[in-house]
């Protein structure tokens, strides 16, 4: 998946998911939440 799919699917911008990925964001609850709702997975699965 793109990033251009996540953050469509997390409503949140490209650039914020790309800064996760590079260790340069800090991530909320909130959008946790949102990124692991989009990739159908739990959020224990995801950390």
């Amino acid at each position: 998946m793109s990033q251009e799919v996540l953050a469509a699917r997390c409503q949140l911008d490209r650039t914020y998911i790309g800064g996760i990925e590079r260790g340069e964001r800090n991530v909320s609850l909130i959008n946790v939440e949102r990124i692991t709702h989009a990739l159908n997975v739990s959020i224990a699965y995801f950390f």
